[in-house]
């Protein structure tokens, strides 16, 4: 291999009902980053935000954030369910400026009615994705799109669906997270890994059996974790343990040492 480094991250959206304080704990783990998932209590407000500040300010962590998107749909046909999942985001994004430069969106779904109209729920899609790059880029931050779990209603569960949306939003500052989980129960790791290595910014790690999104730790499940540390060779962005527990969370950051051979800053 190249010589190269990857920082690692942890996040979890199994702690949004616990305060931030844990995130304290992450560096003594051997972490290096924290992606905040804006979900439950670990969601950022006006009221808390300056918690999330401190932990940037008094750590060496560097913050990521994943865009929230329980009961949130950028493919929406419903317009002021769009617009206002456009306002939360744009919110998150605006809180988050001061300490966090990259920022994770989930594509949108389709509805009853976006199943019957699926060029509009797509242009809809494209639009909010385009409004959310635009406010970033006026904030700094980089937007990466994630590839989705098999949910037959989501969008963005393959290669193509990404790089359409990617093309179609047509903006500097996006980029693609590469979900190892999610792009394991669709079977088509191999072909993301192909087709949208060179576009990747960001990456989410966990393990499953290929049917369902597990969260399992790295190793744990049928990803051929090989094949992936081959294919990030020179990959200059941060690697997201997503995991259950800070427990289970550690066992994939060792898991990972050990796969990349070294190869990970300390």
């Amino acid at each position: 291999m190249s010589e190269w480094r990857i920082m690692i991250s942890f996040s979890s959206s199994a702690l949004v009902d616990r305060p931030f304080d844990w995130a304290y704990e992450l560096e003594d783990l051997g972490y290096s980053g924290w992606e905040i998932v804006n979900e439950g209590r670990q969601r950022l407000t006006q009221e808390n935000v300056g918690n999330a500040k401190k932990i940037a300010e008094t750590t060496g962590l560097v913050i990521t954030i994943h865009l929230p998107y329980s009961d949130l749909n950028l493919a929406s046909m419903n317009q002021p369910i769009w617009e206002e999942t456009v306002r939360q985001m744009k919110a998150c994004l605006s809180l988050a400026a001061e300490f966090s430069q990259l920022a994770v969106v989930h594509p949108g779904h389709l509805s009853p009615l976006g199943m019957q109209m699926r060029d509009r729920a797509w242009e809809q899609n494209i639009l909010g994705i385009r409004e959310i790059c635009d406010h970033a880029n006026d904030l700094g931050f980089t937007i990466a799109v994630e590839n989705m779990v098999n949910i037959p209603a989501l969008l963005g569960r393959e290669p193509s669906e990404i790089m359409g949306m990617m093309d179609t939003v047509d903006r500097d500052n996006l980029g693609f997270v590469l979900d190892v989980g999610h792009a394991n129960t669709n079977g088509n790791l191999s072909c993301f890994l192909e087709q949208l290595r060179e576009r990747m910014v960001h990456a989410h790690i966990h393990d499953n059996h290929g049917i369902r999104d597990e969260h399992l730790p790295v190793g744990f499940g049928t990803v051929d974790w090989k094949a992936v540390s081959r294919a990030l060779d020179g990959y200059r962005g941060r690697l997201v343990t997503e995991s259950r527990s800070l427990t289970e969370g550690k066992r994939s950051l060792d898991r990972l040492k050990t796969i990349l051979n070294g190869h990970v800053s300390p």
